[in-house]
Formats: structure tokens, C-alpha cells, sequence
């Protein structure tokens, strides 16, 4: 198993439903975020899950405009890299086992992807990592060890100063846990011989009738816990004939169980998916049931029961998941999921993971009757071959085994069919022990052919998977070996040194990257481990243009042949070292901060590769022990293993992959000429391959890095001429600062102009997020400048360099002190972010960067090329998504083609120059214009000091540059347009049939402005005819105005809490999600997936909701009408109390579970101080739970009615994909693009077999 350090979730958006976060009150997260950029080569995907800075954004993050569809999902493009992620990512995947919770499906979820055996060892390291003290040799002399804890109430690791430049550890003041285990002093091999510690709180156990659990204590988030019953059987231990039959049990199992439903109104949630491997049902739930505070894992424990082992098959329920299903089976297909299924089907040739999916096999969906779904259930489902799992703040341990007892014991074991001939009337305790069904040894129960030296098997020709709906050229190269449990310091010392070697490999291919126009997309080094497939798995991915795509490959070959024959330089080991345990410290101390669901998806996988299980302090303690072990030479060593299957490709003695697949189009775009038939054979990859390793090479030079960006002496001679100091908050007072008692949120404001809000938490020990936001974004672009902000920003992160230090120094500074930046453009605002940490200076390098970034930042023209060449590239992609083209047709139509809502054609694009896009951004980028929010575990004087330091010296605006701040055109959805505009269709040529479409109309902001005019926050009413209107003025109460509407009519005007808007459209939201689903998918079983979003601006005056469905071509108008008969059927078939409460339940508590995370009080501080979102203020934050607990079902219908749904109103685009479709294609019809942000940059091997959720 492996040591759990693990941070707080990543991913989805953690808002508040819409009110100040991005997150909507439907049941699903956002799927995309525009614009997401990178800057010191730290791209936004890896700062947000490698750094796990969770997007809980502040209304910038929700929209459906030109920089995010958010609601898009599926096609090539959905694989979800959170900007134009071109650059290089070499790294074990999924070092953060925190991971987003089990809320996907393989398709829209990073949590499945392969894990490292390093996920324990540095769970979402910010950055790559290293260590002062190197060894020039290991030997077998005495070891001093560093003391890990025993237990959780031991002091924290010591500061990584004290370590020595050279030769062993010194012992110092450390706990004494690894000293209890091996002794003071020990030899160095027996050291490395020995066991790791396992976790002090993790308890397992075992009934009498085989079922197992795993019990763990954990505070966070406090009054709740997980419960995960993980059945081991999955779509590999299907017949022929029952291909897809485990994930209907699943279906069927879940919905149909009636203790399920009863935990619907309690604040819990519950879902369940299928893979490979296991089946997993999970339930989130309150400890004490709100109100009664009744105590809910004993219903949690009965619901599970009931779900695995009592499940109803009633014939009606079977038909009701056999359609959900089947439209899952569509909405899935998309080409991601095929070049998935073909890189799995290569890669375990030999074996069922190569061809049993979990989805299944449409033909045999649809023929299994009850009784076949009850004997597969019979045969797989009995308490040995089940695993619960227990996380969360659950007071006592040995209540909660007794609890499991309580309602498992008495199950009956499983038997063998050869003895089940009567098995009601068998008593358990009275079989053999030869008759009771056993978990299967070894899971999944499949062989591998390993690519180990020496193995006698033939080398594979290069497999190429060619479809049209392909845009870019992809190559992978396998390699296949046994996991090796990482179970003793050894093991631990060889993943320590693998993970040097990756990161080694990522920064130099980086800098490959840099040059005007290198010849590949992307290049990713994997070595990761997989429960799920039962081996670790080596890949190098390339990808590329399709007419660049021999030099992708020779480069991506060069490079790792490269690092395997002269191997990692003393100052990268030095570097990467350093840094993985400095966020191995970081993450020891915050041990007590872990989110449970975190821990247990860690556990979870761990307990299916056999590592052990550390806590975050042992884990940090037996790695700072390993690391002094750690030598140059044993670090080429293992770094020349890994890599030897591609360094030595075609010698004798070397590996051979296990497979070499390319997924390429059938077509490649050249300029001038058009699209012409893209022709490659496996010779060709071959020849590519071996031209690359034949290459000359020439070792690494070493680079110089900063330890600093802003000098000691720059900083005082930039603090006696600007003079910074803090100024009043407000125009109307004298106090330069401003707390808020009830929501610790302090309020500042620089002499510069620049305005600060910042709250100390607790939440990541000695860690801290800062965030940039200025207004403008795209809506500040000017006729004939179409995406000059979005390319502007993107030229900027692609350059990465500041002052005189160069992209490659900046990236490596931010590498040593574990920051995480992510720069980006939406249509209001220009946006950083920062992930940091407070040790060693972590937070005052974050503020040099920033400071640099915005005093000295650097404009390049190769950065431009390659930021213009991302965006073309993105939009031919474009024509090949159906889902992507479909969104784009409504969104063109319902903004009446607004280039500042759409993506740039290329056209545009071909005429943005270095000073147009330069301009577009730098008049934006003014102090004045500028709001800093910072969330984290420093003190007052920290980040003061900080401020002062590092932005009170940014230089004020001038007053020219006040002035280009211009007022922008209003936002108008078009309420002009023709019904052919308002109700249109794609249709994509595709060799599978599929189908989507959205209903989009017009909705009010996040703060209840509407594009025409009207005020959801203000509420007008009639004064009495009999009244004058001086009689009006007298008694109405302060604040109510008193005016004449159109009429003439004297009314008063009340103003409404500036949150009322956002709870009741948020409340609105939750309420028609739930509907969509019970009527349209469970009802009607027209759809696996149907949801209601709002997307809602901050800055501009206008919203839209959006309603995304899936089904089959010939159900797709069906299920259309549907849901708009769902939405319009509001008004009369009235919202009850019980639909009110459960929706005001689930936000509630997402709010309070959210509330202990960093970056989602960073999307709450966001726009506190911005004139441009005057209605925010720190109120917001302190009202939002009570407006919630006081809405009223007449609040929902306020926000409802400013919905625009009548046939003039809304727009619907159908989306039709198939070999039979109408002569209309999608390439005639589209223009632009939907955002950058969605650009993949690989296709992610497996992750979209896994079934999605069942709800």
C-alpha cells in the first residue's frame, strides 16, 4: 500500500452553488474552464490537480461563452487539460492521490488514471522536488536513520536546514518512530531491508462470513464521513455471453434499493460506478441527521446491505436501467473512448482488460432478463468478495466495528455452486471451509506478457488507429512489469529515485518546448502503477500536427535517450531532490487536514497494489530517511532501467514495448492547399523511431538557478521611491483596514491603488493561495482585435520569462519553491493564481514572481507563434467534436455571432501582432484596475509585510492608462432572431451513432442584472391609490425609494439583499436538476444524462441557463422535448417543501464542507473590493447560509420568472453524429471555435472505459 499524503480535493469546482463561487447548484461539476494558461511552464492542469488548487472560482469559471462551454463534454477535445496545455508533462501520474472523489466515470475523471507508486510518497507535489544532501556513495556502513512518529500526537518533521550538504543524516529531535522499529543505529542494507511503518488510526478487519473492512478516523470535513462498499468483481469477470452485465447490476442494485432513498432527505449523497476490477458503491453522509440528530451510519450501513447482498431485480427496474445504460452506452462512445478502448485492447493483447469494457456490448444489453442479472449477482456478490470502507469523523472506532457487525454478520457466506443446492437452509458456521467462495487471489484475475529483459517475445508492429474524428497525430510506447509493492525503505528508495529521474526528464523536455516552433504538441513520460489493470505501466506519449509528426517522435526518443546515456546532472538531482521533500514536509504537517474521501480513495487503491499504508508524518520521516541514501550514480542506474525499453529500442538485449499504438486522422490540414489524406505506415513509425535514437547527442549543461527574483537592495530602493503604505479602504472613512469579526476577513488597500482582501486559515498547514484578478477580459477587445486579450494571455504565459531571468530559470525557481501559477483570460476578467508554501520563504517568492510578472514581464514573438499556433490548431479540431460543434452552433446563434463571446477565426488570429495583443492586456494589467485576494496559514504581519514589500512598490496607474480603461459594449443575447436560428441541427459524419443538444436561453447575472434592463435584486410595488406621494415618502422605510413606473404610477422600490439573486437561481437550479433527472432519464429513460446550468456573469449584465441532454439519434428530439417541458412545467406544477428543503440541504452543506478549504474561501474573497461587482460585500459571505435557511419557494419563483422560455426566447441545437446523417456537414456550417481551454494535450490511456456514475 502506500503513505498517505494527501491534500484536499482538486477538480471540481467546490462553489456555492453559483451565489460567489463558479460551481452551479446542478448535480454536476463544471466540465471546463476557458482560457486556462500557464506561466513558468507549470500548466493549469498540473497546478490545479499536481498542486490540488482547487477552481472554485468566483463567477469568472461558469460561463458558456467564448471562453468556456462548460457544459461541453465528450469528443476528442474532452479530455480535460485546463488550458492550452501544448506543453510537456512528464511526471508519475497521479502523485496526488487525492484526486477528485469517485464522482466519474473513466471518461470525465483524472481519479482513474493510473497511479504512481509515488502517489503516497508525495501526493500532489506543487512542483518537482529534491534534497540538500546528496551522498557521493552508499555503503554498507552504520545509517543514522531520521525518527518518524509512531502516532499521530508526535511533533512535526524538523526544518530540511539542518540536513548536511553531504554524508549521512544526523539525528536530531525528531519523534521516534522508525527508532522503536529498527533500533539508533543500523546497517545500511538491513535499513533498506526493512519493513515501512503502517498507519497508527488504520484498523482492518474480518467477519465470520469473510466480508472485510478498513476503519479510519478522520476529522475532515468534521460531522461527516465516507462509506464505500467495494464489491470485487467487474467487467473482467464476465462470460462471453455477459458482457456489461456487472454494471447493470450496479444500475439496478443502487436505484432500485428503497433504504437508499431513504437517506435522500438526510444531506447525504450516494453514487456508484464499475470498472475492470471491483464495483463500488459510496455514500457521503452527515454523522447526525439534521433536526433529529439521529445518527446515520447505522441507515448508511443498511442501505449499503441492501444494495450488495439484498438487491430487488423486479422486472421493471431492470427495463428502466437497461435504457439508462444503453444511453450511457452512446453518450460514452465518444473518439476519446474508442482510442482508449484501442490502447487498452493493444496494450493487454493477451489478456480480457484488452477487450471486456465495462460498459458492455449494446446487442447483450438488451437481451438479459432478470434472472440472468440475479445468477451473475449470485455468483460474484457474498460478503468474502466485498471490502467497506469507513472514513470520516466517526467518534468511536470500536462502535463503529460493532455497528458493522451489527448488520453484516449475519449474511450468509457465499458457497460454491457445486454445494449450492439448497443454500437457505445451510448454516455458515457449519460448512467446511473448502465450500465457502474466497476472494480471488489475485485482482483483477488476469495474465500479463511482461516487457522484461530477456523475454522471449517477438516485437510487436507499430499498430495505427486511423479515424476521422481524429484532429492530431498521437504515438504511444508501452512498457508492461509487475507492480513492485513498495512495502520497505527500498522499495521506497526506488520509487524516490524514478521520480527524480521523470521530473529530470519533464523540465528538460520543457525546454525543448521553448523554441519558436518545435515540432510536437506535447510530450509525457508515465510510469505509474494501476489497480485496476494489475501492473505498472511505462508509457511515452507524443503528439503532434499531423505533418510534424516525425520530428515529434525523434525528439520525444532523443530526449529519453539522451537522459539514459548520460543520465541526471549532481545540480538536477540536487534540485528535484530538494524539492520532493520539501513538499514531503510540507504535506507531513498537514496530516490533520486531509479530506476523507481523499484518504479513502488512496486506501482504497493501495489495498488493490498491495503497497503499504503510512500516514502523511511516517511517509515523510521514512522518505527523509531514504533520501540520504539516494547517490548519483544508483539514480542513473534506476533512472537507465526504466527508460532502457525506448533508450535501446531494436537491440537484442533490450525490452521490447508492449505495444506502440497511433491514433491518427485520416486527413491533415496544409496551409493553402486544404485537407488531403494523411498517409503513415508502421515502417514509418519504425524508421522514425530509429532515426531519432540514432541522432547525435550531447549531455545536459548545467543551468543557473535564482534563489531569489527581487534582490534585498532592488527592494529598498524600491521601497524609498514609491514609498508604499496602506491607504483608506473606502472614500467615505479614514480606516486603512477593515475585519469582519464573523468571517475573519481583513479588507486593505494599497497607496498604488491595488486593493487587498485576505483571511488566515488553518485549513493547510503553513500553505496559502493568492489570486490576481483585474477586470477586462475579452469583453474589453475592440472591432477587428478578435481574441487579442486571449492570445495576448497566452503569449504571455508561453514566454514564462521576467526581467533578465529566463523561462527555464523561472520555471526552475518556481520548482525549488513549491509555487504553483496559473494565468488566464475570461470574458470579464484577466486572472493569477497561486498555489504556495509558507516554508523556506515559499510565500515571499510567490509575491517576488508576482511582482515581476507584473513590473517586468517579457513579450516574445516565438511566444506569440506559438500561442497564435494553438489556437488554429484548436480550431480545426473543432468540426470533429460533436458536442463542440453543437455548442458552438447555439452559442453563435443565441450571441448573434459577438466576437467577443465566440472563439477568434483564424482569420483573426492570422492578423494579431506582438504590440496589438501586448496592448490589449498591459492596459488592463493597472494597479488601479487590480484586486489581490490571499487565503492561508500565515499571520497578519507576513502577509503585510508582503504586500508592502512586494506589490505597494508596483507602479501606479497613470493617467493615461486610466483612461484606455474603457466601458465596454453591452452583452446582448439576441432576442431578434429568426426561428431557424433559434432552433438549428449539426450533423457530424461518424462511423457510431450519437447524439446531444443544448436549450440555452436568457437568465439575470450572479447578482440579478439582466442584458435588458431589469433588477431581480429590486422589487417594485404599487403605493395605495389613495396615498400622495409625499404621503408615499413619509412612510416608507429607509432605503425604499418611491417612483413612477411607464404608467406613471407611483410605487415604492425595496432593495433586496445583494445575495438574492444567486440563492434563489441557485435554489432553482437544484430543484429543476432534480426533476430533469427523475422525469427525463428515470421516467422516461430517454437519457443516461440531462442537466440544468446556470451560467451567470459577475462584471457584465447578463446570464444564461443551459440544458444538456444525450441520447440516440432517434430519441434526441424526444428527450428535447422533454426537458423543456421538465423546465416550462415549473410554474404549474408548484415547487412543494420537500423539494425546497432537500435543495436548501444539499447547499448548505456543501458550503459547510467546502468552507474548510483555502481555495474556496479564495473564490468567496474574490470581487469583494471590485467597483465593477458593486454589490459584493463581505456580507455576502456572512448572510449566505441564513438566506439559504430563509428562502422561500416564492424566492425560487422570483429568479424562475426572470428565466426567458418562451419560443422566441430560447435557442436548441441538436446535435446528430452517424454514417447516415444528412448531406449538411459540420465543417461547412462552423466558423470559430469554442475555447482553447479544452485542447487536449494526449489522450489519457484507459479513462474513459470506467461506467460513468449512476446518477
Amino acid at each position: 500500500m502506500a503513505a498517505m499524503l494527501v491534500l484536499p480535493a482538486a477538480g471540481a469546482g467546490a462553489g456555492v452553488g453559483g451565489l460567489l463561487e463558479g460551481r452551479q447548484g446542478g448535480r454536476r461539476a463544471p466540465v471546463h474552464r476557458s482560457g486556462c494558461v500557464s506561466v513558468c511552464g507549470v500548466s493549469a492542469r498540473e497546478a490545479i490537480a499536481r498542486g490540488n488548487v482547487r477552481v472554485a472560482e468566483s463567477g469568472r469559471r461558469d460561463r458558456i461563452a467564448s471562453g468556456k462551454l462548460r457544459w461541453l463534454q465528450g469528443g476528442e477535445e474532452k479530455i480535460q487539460r485546463k488550458g492550452l496545455d501544448r506543453g510537456v508533462a512528464v511526471h508519475q501520474r497521479h502523485l496526488n492521490v487525492s484526486g477528485s472523489k469517485h464522482v466519474v466515470c473513466g471518461t470525465c475523471g483524472d481519479k482513474l488514471r493510473r497511479r504512481t507508486s509515488l502517489n503516497w510518497l508525495a501526493p500532489g507535489p506543487r512542483n518537482i522536488q529534491s534534497h540538500d544532501g546528496m551522498r557521493k556513495g552508499f555503503s554498507k556502513r552504520a545509517l543514522f536513520l531520521t525518527q518518524a512518529t509512531s502516532g499521530p500526537n508526535e511533533p512535526h518533521a524538523a526544518n530540511l536546514t539542518w540536513m548536511p550538504e553531504e554524508g549521512v543524516i544526523e539525528v536530531g529531535d525528531q519523534s521516534q518512530g522508525l527508532e522503536d522499529v529498527l533500533g539508533k543505529e543500523i546497517d545500511a542494507a538491513d535499513f533498506l531491508a526493512s519493513k515501512l511503518p503502517t498507519h497508527p488510526k488504520l484498523h482492518h478487519g474480518r467477519l465470520s462470513n469473510g466480508l472485510q473492512y478498513v476503519i479510519l478516523p478522520n476529522k475532515v470535513p468534521p460531522n461527516r464521513f465516507e462509506a464505500h462498499m467495494e464489491m470485487h468483481v467487474g467487467s473482467v469477470d464476465e462470460a462471453d455471453n455477459e458482457q456489461g452485465i456487472a454494471h447493470m447490476i450496479e444500475h439496478v442494485a443502487f436505484l432500485g434499493s428503497k433504504k437508499r432513498e431513504k437517506l435522500l432527505g438526510t444531506g447525504a449523497r450516494s453514487n456508484a460506478y464499475t470498472d475492470f476490477h471491483h464495483t463500488v458503491f459510496h455514500v457521503h453522509s452527515p454523522v447526525t441527521a439534521q433536526g433529529s440528530q439521529e445518527p446515520l451510519l447505522p441507515l448508511v450501513l443498511e442501505a449499503l446491505h441492501e444494495i450488495a447482498f439484498k438487491p430487488k431485480f423486479l422486472a421493471s427496474r431492470v427495463e428502466k436501467e437497461r435504457r439508462a445504460v444503453l444511453s450511457e452506452l452512446q453518450m460514452m462512445n465518444t473518439i476519446e473512448y474508442r482510442v482508449d478502448c484501442q490502447l487498452l485492447q493493444h496494450l493487454h493483447s493477451e489478456n480480457m482488460l484488452g477487450y471486456r469494457f465495462p460498459i458492455g456490448l449494446e446487442d447483450q444489453i438488451k437481451k438479459w432478463d432478470p434472472e440472468t442479472i440475479k445468477a451473475f449477482h449470485e455468483r460474484w456478490y457474498f460478503p468474502a468478495n466485498a471490502t467497506l470502507f469507513i472514513v470520516g469523523d466517526i467518534g468511536s472506532v470500536s462502535r463503529t466495528i460493532e455497528m458493522i457487525e451489527a448488520q453484516f454478520a449475519s449474511t450468509p457466506a457465499g458457497v460454491n455452486t457445486s454445494t449450492q443446492t439448497s443454500l437457505e437452509n445451510i448454516n455458515p458456521t457449519a460448512m467446511t471451509v473448502a465450500t465457502l467462495k474466497e476472494r480471488h487471489p489475485v485482482r483483477p484475475p488476469v495474465q500479463h506478457s511482461w516487457s522484461l529483459p530477456g523475454a522471449e517475445n517477438q516485437l510487436k508492429t507499430p499498430v495505427i488507429f486511423q479515424h476521422e474524428l481524429l484532429q492530431n497525430f498521437s504515438i504511444s510506447l508501452f512498457c508492461k512489469t509487475p507492480v513492485q509493492k513498495v512495502q520497505s525503505f527500498s522499495d521506497l528508495r526506488d520509487v524516490l529515485m524514478r521520480r527524480i529521474v521523470l521530473s529530470t526528464l519533464q523540465f528538460r523536455i520543457n525546454t525543448r518546448y521553448k523554441s519558436a516552433n518545435p515540432p510536437f504538441n506535447g510530450i509525457e513520460l508515465d510510469h505509474s502503477d494501476s489497480g485496476r489493470e494489475a501492473c505498472t505501466v511505462t508509457t511515452l506519449t507524443i503528439t503532434a500536427e499531423p505533418n510534424h509528426w516525425k520530428g515529434a517522435v525523434k525528439v520525444g526518443v532523443q530526449e529519453v535517450r539522451r537522459l539514459h546515456k548520460f543520465g541526471v546532472t549532481r545540480g538536477e538531482l540536487h534540485r528535484y531532490l530538494n524539492a520532493l521533500l520539501k513538499d514531503s514536509e510540507h504535506l507531513a504537517a498537514m496530516i490533520d487536514n486531509v479530506p476523507s474521501v481523499d484518504n479513502l480513495d488512496f486506501i482504497m487503491e493501495s489495498d488493490a497494489l498491495g503497497h503499504t499504508v503510512m500516514d502523511q508524518q511516517q511517509g515523510h520521516e521514512s522518505l527523509m530517511a531514504v533520501a540520504s541514501t539516494v547517490t548519483l550514480e544508483d539514480v542513473n542506474a534506476a533512472g537507465a532501467k526504466m527508460l532502457e525499453y525506448v533508450a535501446n529500442f531494436g537491440q537484442p538485449s533490450a525490452p521490447l514495448p508492449a505495444a506502440i499504438v497511433a491514433c491518427v486522422p485520416k486527413t491533415l490540414h496544409v496551409e493553402g492547399v486544404g485537407d488531403k489524406n494523411f498517409d503513415i505506415t508502421p515502417e514509418a513509425i519504425l524508421g522514425a523511431i530509429s532515426d531519432g535514437l540514432n541522432e547525435p547527442l550531447v549531455s545536459e549543461p548545467e543551468l543557473d538557478v535564482p534563489t531569489e527574483l527581487l534582490s534585498s537592495v532592488q527592494l529598498a530602493a524600491l521601497h524609498m521611491n514609491r514609498q508604499p503604505r496602506f491607504v483608506s479602504v473606502t472614500e467615505s472613512d479614514d480606516l486603512t483596514k477593515l475585519m469582519d469579526d464573523s468571517t475573519g476577513v481583513i479588507q486593505r488597500r494599497l497607496s498604488n491603488g491595488i486593493r487587498v482582501n485576505y483571511k488566515m486559515t488553518q485549513n493547510e498547514a503553513r500553505g496559502g493561495v493568492l489570486r490576481l484578478v483585474v477586470a477586462g477580459g475579452r469583453a474589453q477587445e475592440k472591432p477587428g482585435a478578435s481574441g487579442a486579450v486571449a492570445v495576448g494571455v497566452r503569449t504571455l504565459s508561453e514566454g514564462g520569462a521576467v526581467g533578465g531571468f529566463s523561462r527555464e530559470q523561472v520555471e526552475l525557481f518556481c520548482v525549488g519553491n513549491l509555487i504553483n501559477c496559473v494565468l488566464e483570460a475570461d470574458e470579464e476578467f484577466l486572472c493569477m493564481d497561486f498555489h504556495f508554501t509558507l516554508r523556506d520563504g515559499g510565500m515571499r517568492a510567490t509575491f517576488q514572481l508576482l511582482h515581476m510578472v507584473l513590473e517586468h514581464n517579457v513579450w516574445l514573438d516565438d511566444a506569440l507563434d506559438r500561442a497564435k499556433q494553438l489556437y488554429l490548431s484548436h480550431y480545426r479540431a473543432m468540426p470533429k467534436s460533436l458536442e463542440r460543434a453543437t455548442a458552438h452552433r447555439l452559442m453563435r446563434a443565441m450571441f448573434n455571432s459577438e466576437e467577443r463571446f465566440i472563439e477568434p477565426s483564424p482569420e483573426a488570429i492570422e492578423k494579431l501582432t506582438l504590440p496589438i495583443v501586448r496592448e490589449a492586456v498591459m492596459k488592463q494589467l493597472v494597479p488601479s484596475n487590480m484586486e489581490v485576494c490571499v487565503v492561508g496559514d500565515f499571520t497578519e504581519s507576513e502577509v503585510e509585510s508582503c504586500l508592502l514589500d512586494y506589490l505597494g512598490t508596483v507602479t501606479p496607474s497613470s493617467n493615461e492608462q486610466l483612461r484606455e480603461l474603457e466601458e465596454e459594449k453591452p452583452v446582448m443575447i439576441n432576442a431578434n432572431s429568426t426561428p431557424e436560428l433559434r432552433t438549428q441541427q449539426v450533423f457530424l459524419r461518424d462511423t457510431d451513432e450519437r447524439a446531444c443538444a443544448y436549450i440555452a436561453g436568457a437568465a439575470p447575472n450572479r447578482w440579478g442584472f439582466t442584458s435588458d434592463g431589469r433588477d431581480l435584486n429590486t422589487l417594485i410595488e404599487p403605493v395605495p391609490p389613495s396615498l400622495s406621494e409625499e404621503q408615499a415618502r413619509a412612510l416608507a422605510p429607509p432605503g425604499v425609494e418611491v417612483i413612477k413606473d411607464t404608467n406613471d404610477i407611483l410605487c415604492w422600490k425595496r432593495h433586496r439583499h445583494p445575495l438574492y439573486a444567486s440563492v434563489a437561481l441557485t435554489l432553482l437550479a437544484e430543484i429543476i436538476n432534480a426533476r430533469l433527472f427523475t422525469t427525463v432519464r428515470d421516467a422516461l429513460g430517454l437519457t443516461y444524462d440531462v442537466s440544468f446550468e446556470l451560467s451567470l456573469f459577475d462584471r457584465l449584465k447578463a446570464g444564461w441557463f443551459v440544458i444538456s441532454v444525450t441520447s440516440t439519434p432517434a430519441k434526441i428530439k424526444y428527450a428535447v422535448d422533454a426537458s423543456l417541458n421538465v423546465l416550462r412545467s415549473i410554474q404549474g406544477s408548484r415547487i412543494n417543501q420537500r423539494e425546497l428543503d432537500r435543495a436548501k440541504r444539499t447547499l448548505l452543506m456543501r458550503h459547510e464542507s467546502d468552507s474548510k478549504d483555502n481555495t474556496y474561501w479564495l473564490g468567496l474573497l474574490t470581487h469583494l473590493q471590485a467597483p465593477s461587482v458593486s454589490r459584493k460585500d463581505v456580507g455576502c459571505l456572512r448572510d449566505l447560509p441564513y438566506l439559504y435557511e430563509v428562502a422561500t419557494a416564492d424566492d425560487v419563483y422570483n429568479a424562475y420568472n426572470y428565466l426567458s422560455l418562451d419560443d422566441k426566447s430560447l435557442f436548441t441545437c441538436m446535435g446528430i453524429a452517424g454514417v447516415e446523417v444528412d448531406k449538411e456537414t459540420v465543417t461547412e456550417v462552423i466558423i470559430e471555435d469554442e475555447p482553447v481551454a479544452n485542447m487536449p494535450m494526449t489522450h489519457g490511456r484507459g479513462m474513459s472505459t470506467m461506467t460513468r456514475p449512476t446518477t
